[in-house]
């Protein structure tokens, strides 16, 4: 007779130690490996808010740079005030007595256009290169000594037209709703302003330094914006119905602006501080932004 010889199977006792084993290995791994974990989570999350923070920072800090010369208004630490500009440039402030076809003419194909504060102008020309073109409807600004006059309108005009003048008058030429701007702005430049912003409120609405029932920051930092321009200066933080959101889940916020920062006193300065909570984890970034205050 011939034996026959079989597979050999698995015992209990032995498929019972390798669960033991396995299962003290797994716990093993999970006692050192969990720490890890959780603290490359809590890192990635951290510099997740602090990208975000960064973000909204550098958004205002644009804003500020590109600010019409003292144009911040600071109603509390929670929010400021300040129009934007899209560049600016030199405006011909007497006539052309080379090329004028005669004395005191009027702005003309062969006349040139001067801003003239000494009464009402029209139309000027612009002997500076302009990093972006206007548009109708978009704002000049002639100086702005003081903060409430570009809120006022008192040195504000809205262009109506854009061309081309001689070569000899200027790169261009704007037409603008007549204005007689103030006197003494004789630096000879103006700001540029979009109709498409107008003056800009940054708000950070909510941001009481607590945190929620998830860990997560209360506030949020808006970017309010085309809400005209009000005359009076603001005496506290205005809605942010409507606004753009920059960041969420802010824990606190804090704006300080300083009018005169700098030995000629030409220069501004804002300083911005933001924290942003999220599930417990936390991120504070702070930046300071120079604002040229002379027109």
């Amino acid at each position: 007779m011939q034996r026959r010889h079989g597979t050999r199977g698995v015992t209990l006792v032995e498929l019972v130690l390798v669960i033991v084993v396995g299962s003290v290995l797994a716990a093993t791994l999970l006692v050192f490996l969990r720490p890890a974990l959780e603290g490359y989570l809590a890192a990635r999350a951290r510099a997740d808010l602090a990208a975000q923070a960064d973000t909204a920072l550098r958004r205002m800090t644009r804003d500020v740079r590109h600010a019409v010369p003292n144009s911040i208004r600071t109603p509390g630490g929670a929010c400021f005030e300040l129009v934007p500009s899209a560049g600016g440039g030199r405006y011909r402030a007497g006539p052309d007595t080379v090329n004028d076809a005669a004395p005191a003419c009027a702005p003309a194909a062969d006349c040139a256009a001067a801003l003239d504060p000494a009464t009402a102008t029209a139309a000027f020309d612009v002997l500076s290169v302009l990093p972006s073109l206007p548009a109708p409807g978009d704002w000049v600004v002639v100086g702005n000594q003081s903060p409430g006059d570009v809120y006022v309108g008192s040195n504000r005009a809205a262009i109506t037209a854009l061309s081309i003048p001689a070569a000899s008058f200027g790169r261009y030429r704007l037409a603008i709703v007549p204005q007689q701007f103030p006197l003494g702005q004789a630096s000879g430049r103006f700001s540029l302003v979009p109709d498409a912003q107008q003056a800009v409120f940054y708000v950070c609405s909510g941001a009481d330094g607590t945190l929620d029932a998830h860990g997560d920051g209360k506030g949020t930092l808006y970017r309010l914006k085309r809400y005209g321009f009000n005359a009076a200066y603001p005496a506290a933080c205005p809605s942010a119905a409507g606004a753009d959101v920059l960041a969420t889940r802010v824990r606190a916020c804090n704006f300080v602006y300083d009018p005169n920062r700098g030995a000629t006193q030409q220069s501004g300065f804002v300083w911005m501080e933001i924290t942003l909570a999220r599930n417990g984890e936390t991120a504070a970034l702070a930046m300071g932004a120079h604002v040229e205050n002379a027109p």
